[in-house]
């Protein structure tokens, strides 16, 4: 049985045609994973032996188990979550695959909302095979945040030194100036605000926003929203004890040094953000989703089909995934002890605790 204290981490397997299982099981082959955390696959024993195979992979095997009470903690285990006639079709998309991707994340869910796992960590999945009516949603992120009944929550790139927010997510480029508002934005970096102290253990942290027209607007001549809606935003966070500037022109902010000045960017919208983070690190870049009752992280990358079955796969991204969910399970239950023991006192902290949300 698994020990008490080891952080139990549930992985679902993704798209078991893309390299999902190649980065899990590169990630815990090494020896050291065991010692900080017991892993529980859910996905397929079989499609696992599968890759294993075709990675040539000597001497790891998997604890297959019917429920999370069995899970050893110096094992890898795995639950069955799929039917043991779907095919592995490596480097496609497949109705199949998107199938065991929902099965996989859904028994998963069901073992969160029951407390047995601590923290969730999901591989890759195919945004368009996996559509079905138990899944009609744009990723991840947001079948989460309404299974969990989650409405504060905010898509966060996290690798050394940088984390970045999206205030739209996955929504058409058009639509985006329509989406902004004081209060939208207001509650986004609350809700940064908030995960930067509780979930990487900053105490004050700083926060920079972006602006969403070129050159933030140029008083209004390249747009107004900067002007009416981003820097009024800005200010009644500011006033309400958060440490947040700008909005800075996006292009200047990232090539400029004033990246290392903050601890938290907060993008307008999804490729805004997104483009710069995977310049930066999408080798070892991870998706950490602020806001929901529990961690859950993923590589920053997608299932790379084209890489499926070649042994060619960076696992540093999922391993990255892996260590921070952990941590971040970790700074959570120090942050909350101390918050319960009243001892966590400075004043910008108590502000963002009263108006988190969450």
């Amino acid at each position: 049985m698994a020990n008490q204290d080891t952080i139990k981490v549930g992985i679902t397997h993704g798209d078991i045609n893309g390299i999902g299982y190649e980065v899990i099981i590169k990630t815990l082959n090494e020896p050291h994973m065991l010692e900080i955390c017991t892993p529980v696959i859910y996905g397929s024993p079989k499609v696992a032996a599968y890759h294993r195979k075709a990675l040539n992979i000597e001497g790891l095997s998997f604890n297959q188990i019917r429920n999370i009470g069995d899970a050893h903690s110096k094992r890898i285990n795995i639950i069955n979550c799929i039917d043991d006639n779907t095919r592995v079709e490596l480097g496609k998309s497949t109705r199949e695959a998107g199938e065991s991707s929902y099965n996989a994340l859904d028994a998963a869910c069901i073992d969160l909302e029951q407390g047995l796992i601590d923290v969730l960590v999901t591989a890759p999945i195919n945004k368009d095979n996996i559509q079905s009516e138990n899944f009609d949603f744009p990723g991840h992120t947001e079948f989460l945040a309404q299974r969990f009944k989650s409405k504060n929550y905010l898509m966060l790139m996290v690798s050394e030194g940088i984390r970045i927010g999206v205030i739209t997510g996955h929504m058409p480029l058009i639509k985006v100036p329509g989406e902004l508002n004081e209060d939208l934005i207001i509650r986004k970096i609350r809700i940064l605000n908030h995960s930067l102290m509780r979930d990487f253990g900053i105490i004050k942290p700083r926060i920079a926003i972006l602006s969403l027209n070129p050159h933030a607007g140029d008083d209004g001549l390249l747009g107004n929203e900067e002007i009416t809606i981003i820097k009024p935003a800005i200010e009644k966070a500011y006033n309400q004890g958060i440490l947040v500037f700008g909005p800075y022109p996006a292009d200047g902010f990232f090539g400029s040094s004033k990246i290392s000045h903050f601890d938290g960017i907060l993008a307008m919208y999804h490729d805004q953000g997104m483009i710069p983070f995977k310049l930066a690190s999408f080798e070892n870049g991870v998706n950490f989703t602020a806001g929901l009752p529990f961690v859950r992280t993923s590589p920053a990358h997608g299932t790379a089909y084209e890489l499926a079955g070649k042994n060619e796969a960076n696992p540093e991204a999922f391993r990255n995934a892996v260590y921070m969910a952990c941590d971040i399970y970790n700074n959570r239950k120090a942050y909350d002890e101390l918050k319960a023991n009243s001892l966590f006192s400075p004043p910008a902290a108590k502000e963002a605790l009263n108006h988190n949300g969450n």
